[in-house]
């Protein structure tokens, strides 16, 4: 794949239209947290009919498992896609979130978390009994989803140092703890939750449970939304647990699908994610400074005719096409039935975060001072884009997996 076909073209057109109408002018009220995201999000689901490709896609594929016996873990390689936006159409998951990117990546992260991590943890490893209680309202966007992993005395030692518990009563279990740093933690219905058993054996041994709850549940705090540098329009905050009791109808299937590598698998797909969401800052920094370069003029002529200025327009310009055949290349292997070893993506991530950083913050020293206003929207982009190395793992996380990988060839 080389480049978008017109029916790619013509679907971004229609994304980037709606988002004009519609993301455009809420740009103030996201970023303030005077309007959470999840109507909007509602809103390009149904505009676009990805409700309903998504309800489709799913009762197919329930209807297949059930068929051939299949459980969520076993589920060919063609489902794999249907969590996604746009269901298997793989230029349809990824150019929603390019041009989301390229005006408020908070609703990407918001969307994401609860479609490919909290539903599809859920289509994984859930029963069909689960997965239709639970997982059905998230791929529709009719509820909102969290995943819950990471803890205040954790960070990136997600599984070692993973100090909430969970603790078998008779037929239940009795879960304590707390996770922070939850994006739509304030706003999820349904939480999809990491812990471990307390059975007795040293903290760092314990089975790695996950369970799936409900907003309003006894014991359940959800914080209100934190503040942070960037991402506004995402919603993050911290979840409380005391003595939570949950059904053994809550507990997600564990064995060789069981959490640790259940958690794998999402980072995964959100590492890869990030690669499309970066190519869409990347973008937007790209347009708005050649606007920028060809309309300011210093000393009786355009910036844009200094080298220096040329130089960092030229560099962008490189990571734009670097980071769209990433994207592309996965795509590519989407449609082949491929997913990315865990290295490969975050080698994906990696490259395509530090890139949107850098264009990002390139940016803002092109526009000097007008850059540092945040009138001028490279500033936002520039907080936004600073996340991406951090969130789903964080650059050093993503150069201990790529070299491991290297050195067990």
């Amino acid at each position: 794949m080389i480049e978008w076909s017109e029916e790619d073209l013509m679907i971004r057109d229609a994304v980037r239209g709606w988002i004009d109408a519609e993301v455009r002018p809420n740009l103030d009220a996201l970023e303030s947290g005077e309007l959470p995201p999840y109507d909007l999000l509602r809103n390009l689901y149904k505009t676009f009919g990805m409700d309903e490709m998504a309800r489709s896609s799913f009762h197919a594929r329930l209807a297949r498992e059930r068929e051939g016996g299949q459980d969520g873990g076993s589920a060919s390689a063609e489902d794999s896609g249907d969590d996604r936006p746009g269901g298997g159409n793989a230029a349809m998951s990824m150019l929603p979130v390019i041009e989301l990117c390229r005006v408020a990546p908070g609703l990407v992260s918001a969307m994401g978390v609860g479609l490919g991590l909290a539903a599809g943890t859920i289509m994984k490893r859930g029963t069909p009994e689960q997965k239709e209680r639970w997982a059905l309202p998230l791929l529709t966007m009719d509820k909102v989803g969290a995943w819950a992993i990471t803890e205040p005395n954790s960070g990136s030692d997600a599984f070692g140092g993973m100090q909430a518990t969970a603790r078998k009563d008779g037929d239940e279990y009795v879960i304590n703890g707390s996770k922070t740093f939850i994006t739509n933690g304030p706003y999820a219905d349904t939480i999809v939750f990491y812990c471990k058993l307390d059975d007795g054996d040293a903290p760092r041994d314990r089975e790695i449970l996950t369970f799936v709850l409900d907003r309003g549940m006894p014991g359940l705090e959800q914080s209100r939304p934190l503040r942070k540098m960037g991402l506004h329009s995402s919603p993050t905050g911290e979840l409380f647990l005391n003595d939570v009791r949950a059904g053994a109808d809550r507990l997600l299937a564990s064995g060789a699908q069981g959490g640790k590598e259940s958690a794998r698998q999402n980072f995964v797909t959100e590492r890869a994610g990030v690669a499309a969401m970066a190519l869409g800052v990347i973008e937007e920094c790209l347009k708005l400074s050649v606007e920028y370069a060809k309309t300011r003029e210093l000393w009786g002529q355009r910036i844009g005719d200094f080298q220096l200025i040329q130089l960092k327009l030229a560099k962008m310009e490189v990571a734009r096409l670097n980071v769209q055949n990433l994207v592309f290349r996965h795509i590519e292997m989407q449609r082949a039935g491929r997913s990315p070893t865990l290295a490969e993506a975050s080698a994906m991530k990696l490259y395509a975060a530090q890139a949107a950083s850098e264009v990002a913050q390139e940016a803002v020293q092109l526009f000097g001072g007008n850059g540092y206003m945040s009138e001028y929207r490279v500033e936002q982009l520039a907080r936004d884009a600073k996340s991406f190395q951090i969130y789903a793992g964080t650059d050093e996380i993503q150069v201990t997996h790529i070299a491991r990988d290297l050195l067990s060839r």
